[in-house]
This record gives C-alpha cells, sequence and structure tokens, in this order.
C-alpha cells in the first residue's frame, strides 16, 4: 500500500483481497468475540474511551493488526506502526518523539509493534519510560509465548491478551464476504469449502489469499474436493521445532500416553512427525515416557520403547515410523505405575542428605587381606544358600534407618512384585528376631 493512500485510510483496488476486507469496525472483527465484545476486557476498554498498553499474542491470520488499527480509531487515538523486522533505535526514536509532540498538542498516540518478540531485550527496555509516562499507547503483536520471549519488567507494564484461531464458522462467513465485497464469488461444493477451511488452519489471511487465486484463476463451474486439491496445495502445518508449538505439542503426546488415550497420543505423534520434527528425539521422549509413567506394572514397555528407537535407526522414515507407532500405542494401552518414578526421587534425596555414610562392612568390597582383617565383608550372608533365597540381611548404611523408598501399585505387573515385598518383609523381620535372640 502506498504511503498516499495509507495516510488518507483508503485501500487501493489493486490491494491483497485480505487488505480490502479489513472490518472498518471492531464489531465486524471475527473470532475474538472474548476480548472485543461488550463485556470482553478489550470493549470495555473502548466503551470507556481510554486503552491500555497490551500484547495481542495469536496464531498468524487472527486480526491482530487490524484489531489495533480499530482500537486507535474508535478510541480517537493516532496510530503509528512499526515492525521490529525492519525498525531500529533510530525509528523507536522518531516515533517516540512524534509521540511526545502528539501530547504536547492533547493527541494520545497507539504505538503498534508487529513481531514484537523479535526486539532484543535492551531495545525492549526502551519502551518502558515512554510506557510509564503515558507517552505512547503500546499494542505489541506477537505470535511466540511472551512469557518466554518479551522482558518482565516490559509484560509487567502491558496486559497479555491471547487471541484464538478462527474457528470453522468464522472462517466460512469469510468466506461469504470475499464472495460479497471481493467480486467474483466462489462456487464451492460443501465438501470442498469444509476442505478449503482446513486448509486454512485458523489462519484467515491464508484463508483469502486461497480464495483471491481461486477468483483469479476464474471458471463458472462448481470446484468439488478434488478439483480444489489440484489448484491449491496444502501449506505445511503449523509448526516450530525450537519454539513453543514444539513443547505444547509433545506435552500433548506425553499426557495422552500418560492418560491411556492411545488415539490421541496416534494424532499427536502424527501432527509432530508431519510438522518436520526429528523423529529420533520422539524416540527419546517415549523411552522417558516408559520409565517415568509406565515403570514396573509393564517392565516390556521400556523394551519395546528402545526397540522402537532402534527400528527407526535400522529403517528410517517413513517405515521406521509405524515402530514410534506402535511403541506409543502400547504404552499407552500399558498399566500405569509412577512408584518407581517417585521412589528414585525419594532415595536421591535421602542420598543427598546421608552422602557421607559407609556401607555397611558385611557387604563392602575385601580384596585385600588388610581390609579383610578390617571386618570387610564379615558375616556376609550369600543369599542363594540360604533356606528361603533371601538372607534378610540389612543392606543400608550403618547409623541410617532403613527406608522404603518403592511401594508398588496395584497395576499390571507391580501386583506380583508387591506380593515377593511383601513375603521378603516378613522374612526380613524374623530374621531380625532371630539376630535379637541370638544376642540376648
Amino acid at each position: 500500500m502506498s504511503d498516499l493512500f495509507e495516510a488518507s485510510g483508503i485501500v487501493p483496488p489493486d490491494a491483497p483481497l485480505a487488505d480490502r476486507l479489513r472490518p472498518a469496525r471492531l464489531s465486524e472483527v471475527l473470532g475474538q468475540d472474548h476480548l472485543l465484545a461488550e463485556g470482553g476486557p478489550i470493549g470495555r476498554m473502548v466503551a470507556g474511551g481510554r486503552l491500555s498498553s497490551m500484547i495481542l499474542w495469536g496464531p498468524p491470520g487472527t486480526g491482530k493488526t487490524t484489531i489495533a488499527r480499530l482500537l486507535a480509531r474508535e478510541a480517537g487515538y493516532q496510530f503509528q506502526q512499526l515492525s521490529a523486522v525492519f525498525s531500529g533505535v533510530s525509528d523507536l526514536k522518531k516515533a517516540f518523539e512524534s509521540a511526545r509532540a502528539r501530547r504536547a498538542a492533547g493527541q494520545a498516540t497507539l504505538l503498534f509493534v508487529d513481531e514484537i518478540h523479535r526486539f532484543n531485550r535492551a531495545q525492549q527496555d526502551g519502551f518502558l519510560p515512554f510506557v510509564e509516562e503515558g507517552i505512547v499507547t503500546l499494542v505489541g503483536a506477537t505470535t511466540e509465548n511472551p512469557s518466554f520471549e518479551l522482558n518482565g519488567a516490559l509484560l509487567s507494564r502491558t496486559q497479555v491478551f491471547v487471541l484464538r484461531r478462527l474457528d470453522d464458522a468464522a472462517l466460512s462467513t469469510l468466506i461469504v464476504r470475499a464472495g460479497e465485497q471481493g467480486g467474483v464469488p466462489v462456487k464451492l461444493t460443501d465438501e470442498a469449502r469444509g476442505a478449503l477451511i482446513a486448509m486454512a488452519d485458523g489462519d484467515g489471511r491464508y484463508l483469502l489469499s486461497m480464495v483471491e487465486t481461486l477468483q483469479a484463476i476464474g471458471g463458472d463451474e462448481t470446484l468439488d474436493v478434488g478439483a480444489l486439491g489440484a489448484l491449491l496445495q496444502k501449506r505445511s502445518p503449523a509448526y516450530d521445532k525450537n519454539r513453543e508449538e514444539h513443547y505444547n505439542l509433545i506435552s500433548a503426546l506425553h499426557k495422552s500416553v500418560r492418560g491411556s488415550d492411545p488415539d490421541a497420543a496416534l494424532y499427536w505423534l502424527a501432527r509432530m512427525l508431519a510438522g518436520g520434527e526429528d523423529p529420533l528425539f520422539l524416540a527419546r521422549r517415549i523411552v522417558r515416557m516408559a520409565v517415568e509413567d509406565i515403570g514396573q506394572a509393564d517392565p516390556m514397555a521400556l523394551v519395546i520403547a528402545n526397540a522402537a528407537k532402534d527400528t527407526y535407526d535400522f529403517l528410517g522414515s517413513p517405515e521406521g515410523e509405524l515402530a514410534l507407532a506402535q511403541a506409543v500405542v502400547h504404552l499407552a494401552t500399558a498399566p500405569k505405575s509412577v512408584s518407581v518414578y517417585r521412589a528414585y526421587k525419594a532415595a536421591a534425596r535421602a542420598a543427598r542428605e546421608t552422602g557421607s555414610l559407609m556401607p555397611p562392612a558385611h557387604i563392602r568390597n575385601a580384596p585385600t587381606k588388610l581390609m579383610k582383617s578390617l571386618g570387610y565383608g564379615q558375616g556376609y550372608q550369600y543369599d542363594p544358600d540360604t533356606p528361603d533365597g533371601f538372607s534378610g540381611a540389612n543392606y543400608f548404611p550403618d547409623g541410617m534407618e532403613r527406608a522404603s523408598f518403592y511401594q508398588p501399585g496395584d497395576q499390571g505387573h507391580e501386583v506380583r512384585v508387591r506380593e515377593r515385598l511383601e513375603r521378603w518383609a516378613a522374612l526380613r523381620a524374623q530374621a531380625r528376631a532371630g539376630h535379637g535372640a541370638g544376642e540376648r
């Protein structure tokens, strides 16, 4: 858009369809009623005629720039826009000087900063005095989690509002608007319309770009799913292996396995693989699931998880991905136990607290005569030679009370483990009672 058109607020006729269809009022913005409706937090600000600095956090194509423009218009603020991709310190200084001059003239400024997370920490700090003094009302837009990408000081001076991806109803309304206001209606079967909405994946801008492509191609025929697929390419899923979506999806996969839902677990596994995730990262996480959430309830879970990793190493993609899927299903449908996980944490805590205690003399190593003369190994009982195959000896350090870290659950293999531990506990008590009687 040229500077002349931008200054006048007129959208040129050759602008992209998404620009030509930008809402003229906040009430026309789709999919963000939780923020913009009369009872929403931003809606209440507009009704009161006074805006607070804010961060608009949401996926692409959900209306962040449009909302910022309309906020300025409806609240009577001067709109000024910067992009963190193209702007530097000098641009910020000019924006703040202009805003200061407007303020002196009684005009408030809404400074919209797109991709604000791309400014470094020092640049973000530069906003603070101007936000605090009220020289600008800052509206930052980001697709990244502000908790990770923005300074705590900046976050403490702004409100973070989460924009939602556009649902099917909102996207369907956009298609209708494109036909009514965009010039050329696009004829689609119901199935093709649903496919087009699915391809947009909640991104209104991308949906309108696809509609514009179909309008440019023209034709009077009604497009079915096959014809639509021949004209448009499905984009890759929104996924960044190094950012929040990566952690959200692996969390969803892990929790689906823990929650014994193989169908959801397979879905999240497929989502990550389709997004380009490293299958070996997934294999490592699957092994972690086996030891953390399955444990002794199904000892084969760890074997199968490791086998899946080895199988993928051997076969590669796409065939090796089936081994990961098999492991995920096995883990999701296996009995669950966190007893070993909790036992190890308790043992580690005890080890930190008693780290200098020596093992009892009877189980110390005694490779030399000196060590044997000092009592190392003396009185050790070789358990396989005892009548029950269990001596009941004490293996904890001298001076440390016996602890019970491992408490097997009541699922799967641990039921039998618990029975054995209970029998051994009884034998140990008998051995201690006999040892005490011998001492008397």
